[in-house]
């Protein structure tokens, strides 16, 4: 729809334009003409004064004309304007709505994050290798458990169990990540998930990069494991799941269904509490590169950069329980060369200009 808005906007300068040149070409030359027929009707003497009024007539009508061409190309100059920026509105708040869906379907994998370490935290294996962290057989049934749940959630880097004092005791994955006596005591993950006053709480961490797990970056989710796995039981350790969050991440960037030719010229991001980027269709765009985005306090919206890109935004509204971590889906699209064109034309006004978006220093949009 807005495509068609703004093609049919260009159309009708075009046309206009056009139409407009032809009749300024025919009073031109009219005015010509009447010039030509003053200077005979001045060579005749009395006998051209007659001929010379109907002269100047056609020469003021030519005006009038000409006044008339400009005012209706002005008129439709506006009326092209007015078209062109309510196509940017409807495409802005077509975008905005892809940014929110963007947060929301990450907001609801998330959810389902937080829900799986509240649950598994429970599991009998879990708690027994907490109670039982001297028993070799414990442990290393816990490790198995926890490499069944890998096998059926794939979305997991790895799981991982520790003590009270905060050694890991035992991991999903002990072939790949040889991780079992690591000392997590300090990590946010640990200390949050041992803060926890009940069952029904858990911790998460901002996107990092853990080196245990490859240096891969995850979103790492934690609860406190409890003795007999009940909600208000004294805790005895911690459980801590690392969400492969570069694979699945990049899996909602590109999930937009968007035609090629607009594919090909929009960028998809998600933003952290800071603006910063933590996932991008963009390749070019590293993750940790800020954005200065335009905000101006609204939870969801849209505005024009110089070039005629559109930015769009939308805040994490959350989902269920999971209150979401303040991230934003962001979108920004550069205009069809069309677009730009009609847009660089001269006497276009700009619509809705903002120079607010301010790229930082290491940003390459």
């Amino acid at each position: 729809m807005p495509e068609r808005i703004l093609n049919a906007a260009t159309k009708m300068s075009d046309l206009t334009t056009a139409k407009v040149g032809e009749i300024q070409n025919v009073t031109k030359l009219a005015k010509m003409l009447a010039m030509n027929a003053l200077i005979e009707a001045a060579r005749a003497g009395d006998a051209g004064r007659g001929f010379a009024v109907v002269a100047n007539e056609v020469t003021n009508i030519s005006q009038q004309i000409t006044s008339i061409a400009t005012e209706l190309q002005g008129l439709f100059a506006d009326e092209a304007h007015d078209l062109r920026a309510t196509a940017q509105t409807v495409r802005g708040s077509r975008l905005s709505d892809l940014a929110l869906y963007v947060i929301e379907l990450i907001d609801r994998n998330l959810y389902e994050r937080s829900c799986d370490v509240r649950w598994w935290a429970t599991d009998s294996a879990v708690v027994d290798g907490c109670v039982k962290v001297d028993d070799p057989k414990a442990v290393t049934w816990a490790s198995k458990r926890l490499g069944v749940i890998l096998d059926s959630y794939t979305v997991y880097l790895d799981l991982w169990i520790a003590d009270r004092h905060g050694r890991v005791i035992a991991n999903g994955r002990p072939d790949r990540y040889a991780v079992a006596g690591l000392d997590v005591s300090s990590a946010g993950w640990f200390r949050q998930a041992m803060g926890t006053h009940d069952g029904g709480e858990y911790a998460v961490a901002d996107i990092e990069t853990n080196e245990q797990l490859g240096g891969k970056q995850v979103a790492t989710y934690a609860t406190a494991v409890r003795a007999g796995g009940e909600v208000d039981g004294e805790i005895i350790g911690a459980m801590g799941i690392f969400f492969d969050w570069e694979a699945q991440a990049d899996s909602v960037v590109h999930s937009i269904n968007l035609p090629p030719e607009e594919l090909e010229r929009t960028t998809i991001l998600i933003v952290d509490r800071d603006n910063k980027v933590i996932a991008s269709s963009d390749k070019k765009i590293k993750n940790g590169e800020a954005l200065s985005l335009r905000l101006n306090g609204a939870e969801k919206g849209s505005y024009l950069l110089d070039d005629d890109s559109i930015v769009a935004y939308a805040l994490t509204p959350g989902f269920e329980t999971y209150k979401g971590l303040g991230w934003r889906g962001v979108i920004i699209q550069k205009p069809s060369q069309k677009d730009a064109v009609q847009a660089n034309r001269p006497g276009v006004n700009k619509v809705n200009k903002n120079a607010g978006f301010v790229k930082r220093p290491q940003m390459a949009l």
